[in-house]
């Protein structure tokens, strides 16, 4: 309010200085005209001059401004910079930090699928943020090829053709070394219209690093996804650190399967040892029992085994029972069956699902089987025969322990007809 009280004071007095005091003494005749003119002449100079500095210095206070102005937005940039710096490095932190616990997880079990389910989770929710797809490949020992172990997928209904891996996956397995691509369209070290043609999903960024203990390659965890540049150098050097840790656990996890399989199965033919067989069997009376349902057990014997032990000697004898075992294996290929070898030259089949009537057949149909196969033993062809017992559960008893007996018993009975048969009670 003072201001403009001010300014309008102002503006009086300057309209009657300049203009009604003026034309006042002009009609006075109180002062002459020239000095009238003159008056005016000094006053717009003057106004001039006015002008001119207050333009210059409205120019000043904008220069100012912008400069200001440009300082303050590059204040802005610096402090979004920072920002962006701030929250990049708490998610190191907070990555970094939970090493430990991602150790803990993957340690708590030495079960394949666990830690191999583990790994993937923790490569989905820590690194992509639960975007695209994280495919974790195994190497296969004998042929040094990719396998597809496990995945997790943004999309559920999305396929993964590439079972053995793509051009990304083999240069990974080629170099051993981590790789980024933020767009593929612009990475000249692969060729894209190869990868349309191999992969039908979409896949423009990555991430890959491969899993190696010690100077082993296990495997390789990759995390794709449909958009560029999703991921950083930052992520990949954590990928390879998670994957470090995960290569140790997914080895130990391997040694331990291969462990529990050694102490599983039989050295000689690969079927379920005895004690394994016997645990298996008591599983599936069990789940028989629950839904109602009913198995059939075989046991067989090979027929005068020490014959041919005597004759070709023990290593002959190997031959016959891995070649009996392999049998097996054959014929019961795709069938809800346990295998097992029971000691010596006896063997033991569970038939899940098969009523005494069926069984009988089945064996019958072995019985024939396993005489027809041609064995050579020392450049000799030979045959041999089985007798078989049966017993069915839980027509003949509920209680699993007997229903071997049974079948033993079975089993016997067919050596004392004459052998190369089937019998039950």
């Amino acid at each position: 309010m003072a201001s403009f009280l001010k300014n309008t004071f102002r503006f009086i007095f300057l309209l009657v200085l300049f203009l009604v005091l003026p034309i006042f003494f002009l009609q006075k005749k109180a002062i002459a005209f020239g000095w009238f003119f003159l008056f005016y002449l000094v006053n717009f100079v003057f106004v001039v001059i006015s002008v001119n500095k207050t333009a210059k210095k409205k120019a000043a206070i904008k220069y100012d401004i912008q400069k200001v102005e440009e300082e303050l937005n590059v204040l802005v940039s610096e402090n979004s910079k920072e920002e962006k710096h701030n929250l990049s490095l708490q998610q190191k932190i907070s990555r970094y930090n939970s090493l430990k616990e991602i150790i803990e997880e993957l340690n708590q079990k030495l079960d394949l699928d666990f830690v191999s389910g583990k790994l993937v989770s923790i490569a989905f929710s820590m690194i992509s943020l639960n975007k695209g797809a994280v495919l974790l490949y195994l190497v296969d020992s004998e042929t040094q090829k990719l396998s597809l172990f496990k995945t997790k997928k943004e999309d559920k209904d999305l396929v993964i053709k590439a079972k053995e891996g793509d051009m990304f996956d083999i240069w990974v397995l080629r170099h051993t070394s981590p790789l980024l691509v933020e767009d593929v369209k612009r990475d000249f070290r692969f060729d894209l219209d190869k990868l349309k043609r191999g992969e039908a999903r979409p896949i423009v960024s990555l991430i890959s690093a491969p899993l190696v203990s010690g100077h082993r390659l296990v495997g390789i965890l990759r995390l794709d996804a449909a958009i560029a540049n999703l991921f950083t150098q930052d992520d990949l050097r954590f990928l390879a650190l998670v994957c470090e840790i995960g290569a140790v656990a997914i080895e130990n996890s391997q040694l331990f399967q291969k462990t529990r399989d050694l102490a599983i199965h039989d050295g000689l033919t690969g079927l379920y040892t005895k004690g394994y067989f016997l645990e298996r069997l008591k599983q599936e009376c069990r789940r028989q029992l629950r839904k109602a349902g009913q198995l059939s057990l075989l046991m067989l014997d090979i027929d005068y085994f020490k014959v041919y032990n005597d004759k070709f000697g023990h290593t002959s004898g190997d031959i016959v029972l891995k070649n009996l075992a392999r049998l097996l294996n054959d014929y019961f290929s795709g069938e809800d069956v346990v295998l097992g070898r029971f000691g010596g030259e006896e063997f033991c089949i569970v038939l899940n699902g098969k009523d005494k009537e069926e069984a009988l057949g089945i064996a019958d149909g072995l019985c024939r089987k396993i005489a027809g196969e041609i064995i050579t033993l020392r450049r000799q062809k030979t045959n041999i025969t089985v007798s078989i017992g049966v017993s069915c559960f839980p027509l003949d008893t509920a209680d699993e322990n007997e229903l071997v007996h049974k079948a033993d018993a079975a089993m016997y009975e067919a050596k004392k007809k004459g052998r190369n048969r089937v019998c039950c009670f």
